[in-house]
């Protein structure tokens, strides 16, 4: 229906244009694409419900009657209700399934240990696991198998970012000035979550306009050319002769700073001679960036006899941002064409020098993005022989992530052609065709519409729809021609194993840890802490910026190494600049400590902005909870927080967060403390009342654990001119003496990690919160990771694999 009202729309959609602003009327288009949208919202949003249950309700299995007999009654039970809990009533499997929340937390409680209370006798492992298995079968047996659904999706502001980027190469953000995403469930990118307001439609047809702006329908007449003599070269100098300047022993080598180009082939001129030793000839040796080209001897030994040379080398894009990437002349985003000398430079005869007037380097002819290049190739004809129909079928069908329908294509066309009659060039008719391509719905949306709508069963999402699920999951962006090519071929979804492999592999897959692993880490918290500077001086923007990059760094070795996910909490290696290592205590790249005897020699010093791997040995430092970031971000203005660094652990990292406080308590600020008196000991007396002890109970040994650290996570061993006591004990009796024994217990609770990063990392990539039905999903991934060592790349693919994640709900028919 959504679809029909918008083909019905477009239809009706007025078709008026000029060069210098939007083709279309701002207010008309604004209607008719909020209409659009609330439509297709109330499609997605109205189907979104959850699965019925069976009406015929079987007794509860006894296993779970005789355990709730055993070990819960006494306390929840008819007479006594701890917590406002009975359970005496669940005599059925119906009424488990209409409390399921309430099961579900009874379970939770069981597994991390807090309940039955202390006191009171524990049931043994095998007891414990047969009641779990109990309420999770009667969960999918009164369940009807069902993938949920997912409310339609606007692209948010990162996502559209992306997508502009590789849809037309144009690497801005046009999205800076939108409003900001709300967050559901943690994350930017939930459907149900991501409106759509009036202002948010002016800003997408300013950015529409600001696109089109930049987009290069035709390459420059001219092959781009810098040209660069010696007295610019760097590192300059005062040693010219002649117009030539050496390069000998005191300088190996000379750089251009050049502006990038796009892929295709680039070329290298120069002019040079050479001072030689002896009959051995002079070599040169020319580069981009590091990367060797060609080596060749200079034969010319005077400056009349100068040779000019030419070196040409074709670079793909991939090849020209890890390029750019390198670090070792000058800022990154450059590439940098390099001559250097290749012979030994000295010896008693005297010194061979290689000397050099000018480097020339010269750009593709078609400098315009690949992407554009592809849109609109400089090959299309005559004049009259415009190219419009295969230019905007190009272009729709890549902006709306599935092959254009020729009825879509065609009111393109029409729009250009009434463009031109009202006296615009093809060329700007042309653009006003992509303006209306860039406001549509199909591409601000990612629309899925069902092929098989009169299916009662759950049925396949088509190949198209699996190639964008899997690209906005993985790189936040649209899928590339590889995804578009399996889609095309209806093969994506037997090949989607070797895809996650191969999408992870690509630098795109950056978006999993700018926009899941930071979203799940909560590292906005960071930007928005200000520590008081006359407390923590130290902490300054440089230290902030040094403080995410390092869990950035961290976590995206994680992906990359396919290494397991359990070292996220605990691992032998962490990345440093100098500001965040002097932070830390740390030396050098083998962890041994300022001040301190080494012990492990031959580590390296760290110096500089740039980061460097450095090994971890001693459990001060290593996995994301002892890191500055992690730390720094659950801590408060003047102190550190027992209560913030607790909850995070318990909500983030094993998925069983606390109730909230009651109302009536006192904050812990409001509590006086005395001189020489610890957090810890603060903390005991504030939690001597009834209401504190149950809200601390959980949170506080976590905390307590961490107080080795600061408020900017310097490693401390008193406080409060008092020894840091940093032991605890857990609810499931489990002690430990700092933060090293409680990183080892917390690796050890691997199911738990394991269906919490699961059930975060399946909301992220379905864009929904999880649900009691999608429970099956997260057993099979959390039986896979632990079949496979808990690798990184399993968790993707279980998720990609998932009956969530490939398929969608059927129509549920009324009988």
């Amino acid at each position: 229906a959504a679809a029909r009202a918008a083909r019905s729309a477009a239809r009706g959609a007025p078709t008026i244009g000029t060069a210098t602003s939007m083709a279309f009327s701002r207010r008309i288009w604004a209607t008719i694409t909020l209409a659009l949208m609330i439509l297709i919202g109330v499609s997605g949003s109205a189907i979104a419900q959850d699965a019925p249950v069976p009406p015929k309700a079987a007794e509860t299995p006894k296993v779970i009657s005789e355990f709730l007999h055993k070990h819960c009654l006494a306390c929840h039970g008819e007479k006594k209700q701890e917590a406002g809990l009975s359970l005496h009533s669940y005599r059925d499997e119906l009424s488990v399934m209409k409390n399921r929340k309430v099961w579900e937390g009874v379970v939770k409680m069981l597994q991390i240990g807090e309940m039955p209370p202390e006191g009171r006798p524990r049931p043994a492992a095998a007891e414990l696991e047969a009641f779990q298995k109990a309420v999770q079968d009667v969960f999918v047996r009164n369940s009807k198998p069902d993938p949920g659904r997912v409310t339609i999706r606007r692209l948010n502001r990162n996502e559209y970012n992306n997508t502009i980027r590789d849809l037309l190469g144009l690497d801005f953000s046009p999205a800076e000035s939108f409003p900001a995403d709300n967050v559901g469930y943690g994350f930017d990118n939930i459907g149900d979550v991501l409106s759509l307001s009036p202002i948010l439609l002016e800003r997408y047809l300013d950015a529409a306009q600001a696109i089109v702006d930049r987009v290069q329908l035709a390459p420059p007449t001219r092959r781009p050319t810098e040209k660069c003599s010696c007295v610019f070269l760097t590192p300059q100098g005062n040693d010219i002769v002649g117009g030539y300047r050496p390069l000998g022993p005191k300088n190996r080598k000379l750089v251009m700073n050049a502006d990038p180009g796009y892929d295709g082939e680039y070329i290298i001129r120069g002019k040079v001679y050479a001072t030689q030793l002896g009959d051995e000839p002079v070599k040169a040796v020319l580069s981009i960036s590091g990367k060797e080209l060609k080596t060749f001897e200079v034969k010319a030994t005077t400056p009349k006899d100068a040779e000019s040379f030419e070196v040409r080398v074709t670079l793909s894009m991939s090849e020209i941002r890890e390029l750019m990437d390198r670090a070792e002349y000058f800022q990154r985003g450059k590439l940098l064409p390099t001559i250097a000398i290749g012979n030994e430079l000295k010896n008693a005869d005297g010194e061979r020098k290689l000397w050099i007037e000018h480097l020339e380097f010269t750009l593709p002819a078609d400098n315009r993005p690949s992407q554009m290049r592809q849109l609109f190739p400089a090959d299309t004809g005559t004049a009259k022989e415009k190219p419009t129909r295969d230019w905007v079928a190009r272009l729709a069908t890549k902006a709306y992530r599935r092959p254009a329908a020729k009825e879509e294509v065609d009111r393109l066309v029409q729009l250009v052609e009434a463009a031109e009659k009202r006296g615009l060039k093809w060329e700007d008719a042309i653009r006003v065709a992509i303006q209306a391509v860039l406001v549509s719905p199909r591409f601000l949306f990612r629309v899925e519409l069902d092929d098989r709508p009169d299916s009662d069963a759950s049925h396949p999402i088509d190949e198209y729809q699996l190639a964008s699920r899997l690209s906005y999951y993985l790189w936040s962006s649209m899928p590339d021609d590889e995804l578009f090519d399996l889609a095309a071929k209806k093969q994506l979804s037997a090949n989607l194993e070797a895809q996650v492999r191969r999408m992870l592999k690509d630098p795109k897959s950056k978006a999993l840890v700018d926009h899941f692993a930071m979203q799940w880490l909560q590292m906005g918290r960071l930007q928005a802490f200000s520590p008081d500077p006359m407390l923590f001086p130290t902490f300054n923007e440089r230290l902030r910026s040094a403080m995410r990059k390092e869990t950035e760094l961290f976590v995206e070795a994680v992906i990359r190494e396919d290494r397991s996910i359990l070292d996220l909490i605990d691992a032998d290696f962490t990345f440093l600049n100098e500001p965040l290592a002097k932070h830390y205590g740390i030396a050098d790249t083998n962890g041994n400590r300022v001040g301190k005897k080494t012990v492990k020699p031959g580590g390296k010093a760290i110096r500089g902005d740039q980061f460097v791997r450095v090994n971890l040995f001693d459990g001060e430092r290593g996995g994301i909870l002892t890191q500055a970031s992690i730390l720094t971000a659950s801590s408060n203005p003047t102190r550190t927080s027992l209560v913030k660094r607790g909850h995070w652990v318990l909500e983030q990292i094993l998925g069983t967060p606390p109730p909230p406080a009651p109302m009536n308590v006192a904050a812990l600020e409001k509590t006086e403390r005395a001189a020489n008196e610890t957090l810890r000991q603060q903390f005991v007396r504030h939690r001597a009342d009834a209401g504190c002890a149950n809200c601390h109970a959980r949170i506080d040994p976590i905390g307590f654990a961490f107080e080795n650290y600061d408020s900017i996570g310097v490693f401390r061993t008193h406080d409060g001119g008092a020894l840091v006591d940093p032991s605890g004990t857990l609810p499931d009796g489990k002690s430990f003496k700092g933060p090293a024994e409680l990183k080892s217990i917390l690796k050890d609770k691997k199911e738990l990690f394991s269906r919490c990063l699961a059930d975060k990392m399946l909301t992220y990539a379905l864009g929904r919160g999880v649900e009691f039905y999608d429970t099956p999903t997260l057993d099979k991934i959390a039986a896979a990771l632990e079949k496979n060592d808990y690798k990184f790349s399993t968790l993707v693919t279980e998720i990609v694999r998932s009956e969530p994640f490939r398929l969608r709900r059927g129509k549920e028919v009324k009988k």
